[in-house]
C-alpha cells in the first residue's frame, strides 16, 4: 500500500512540475508592446544608399538643411551613431542631416529624400546610408571585403569597423530590418574616385547590385540602380575621366541610370559644395520620379 501511495505521490508531483512549468513558458512567450512585428506599409518608399565620402557626405550642413519634413526618414546603420548622433543602429528617425555618420555633413541624399516627399504627398521616404570615404569597390562586396580590409590602412579599417566589419553584410542587415516596415524602392550609388578606373568597374558593381538583389528578396525591374557621376574638370575635380566609365554602366546593368553631376560646384578635387550636393541630390531625385512615373504609365 505504501508502496502505491508513494508512486501516487510522484505521479501528483509530476503533474504539477508540468503545469507550474507550462505556465512559465506561457509567461515567458509574451513579447513587450514595443517588440511586436511592425506592419508593412507600401506607401513607405526605402532606398538602399552606398559609395565613398561623396555619399557620406562633405558639405556644410547649413540653416536651410535643417528643416526637414517629417515624411522623410534615415534609418541608422553606423556602430558610432549612437554616441555622437543618439541614434540607435536599426531605429528611424527624422532625417536631420548628417544622414551617414557623426563624422559626415550634408551629401545628395538629403536633398534626394526631400526632392521625393515635396513630389508626393501620400508616402514616407526613407533611406540607409552606408559609406566609406576612400574606399575601393572591394569593400563593398559580398566577399571581397575580407581581404580588402586586410591590406587596407588603419583609417579605413575604423570606418568598416564602425558597420560590424562588412558594410555589404550591414547594408543587407538594415535593409532586411527596413522591409519589416516598408518597400525599397530604389538603390542609390556613387564611388570611383578610389580604384574606379578599369573596364572591369561596371562588372563589379553588377555584382554588388545582383548580390543585394538576392539577399533582399528583390526584383531588378522594380528596384533601379542611380549612379551619380563624379566632380567635372571645369569644378576642379581631378577624377572627371571616370564619367566615361560610369556612363557604360547601364549597358551592363538594364535598370541603372547615371546622374549628372555638371554644373555641380566642388570644394577640393573630390567634393561637392553644399550646393553642388543640393543640385545633385535633386537630379537623384527627379530621376527617381521620372521612373515612377514610367512604371505607372506602363
Amino acid at each position: 500500500m505504501r508502496k502505491y501511495r508513494f508512486i501516487l505521490f510522484i505521479v501528483i508531483g509530476l503533474i504539477c512540475e508540468m503545469g507550474c512549468s507550462g505556465d512559465s513558458d506561457s509567461f515567458q512567450e509574451e513579447k513587450p508592446e514595443g517588440e511586436k512585428k511592425e506592419v508593412v506599409d507600401p506607401n513607405f518608399h526605402i532606398y538602399l544608399c552606398f559609395g565613398q565620402s561623396n555619399m557620406g557626405g562633405a558639405g556644410e550642413i547649413e540653416i536651410e538643411d535643417r528643416t526637414v519634413d517629417e515624411r522623410f526618414q534615415v534609418m541608422s546603420a553606423c556602430d558610432s551613431d549612437p554616441i555622437s548622433l543618439h541614434r540607435q543602429p536599426g531605429s528611424w528617425y527624422k532625417a536631420v542631416p548628417p544622414l551617414c555618420s557623426g563624422d559626415s555633413k550634408l551629401s545628395m541624399i538629403d536633398y534626394f529624400g526631400r526632392t521625393l516627399v515635396k513630389k508626393y504627398s501620400d508616402i514616407k521616404v526613407g533611406v540607409i546610408v552606408v559609406a566609406i570615404g576612400g574606399a575601393r569597390l572591394d569593400a563593398f562586396d559580398k566577399q571581397g571585403f575580407r581581404e580588402y580590409y586586410r591590406q587596407t590602412d588603419s583609417w579605413q579599417k575604423e570606418q568598416i569597423d564602425n558597420y560590424g566589419g562588412s558594410p555589404y553584410a550591414r547594408l543587407v542587415k538594415m535593409g532586411q530590418k527596413a522591409q519589416q516596415s516598408g518597400v525599397i524602392k530604389g538603390i542609390l550609388f556613387h564611388q570611383g574616385e578610389s580604384g574606379g578606373k578599369t573596364d572591369n568597374w561596371p562588372k563589379e558593381v553588377e555584382k554588388i547590385y545582383n548580390d543585394l538583389l538576392v539577399d533582399l528578396n528583390l526584383k531588378s525591374e522594380s528596384v533601379p540602380l542611380l549612379v551619380g557621376e563624379l566632380l567635372y574638370q571645369d569644378q576642379g575635380g581631378i577624377c572627371w575621366g571616370m564619367n566615361d566609365i560610369i556612363a557604360t554602366l547601364p549597358n551592363v546593368i538594364e535598370n541603372a541610370h547615371v546622374i549628372s553631376a555638371e554644373g555641380c560646384t566642388g570644394q577640393d578635387n573630390f567634393h561637392f559644395t553644399s550646393v553642388g550636393y543640393r543640385k545633385l541630390g535633386i537630379r537623384y531625385g527627379e530621376k527617381m520620379i521620372e521612373l515612377n512615373n514610367k512604371n505607372l504609365s506602363n
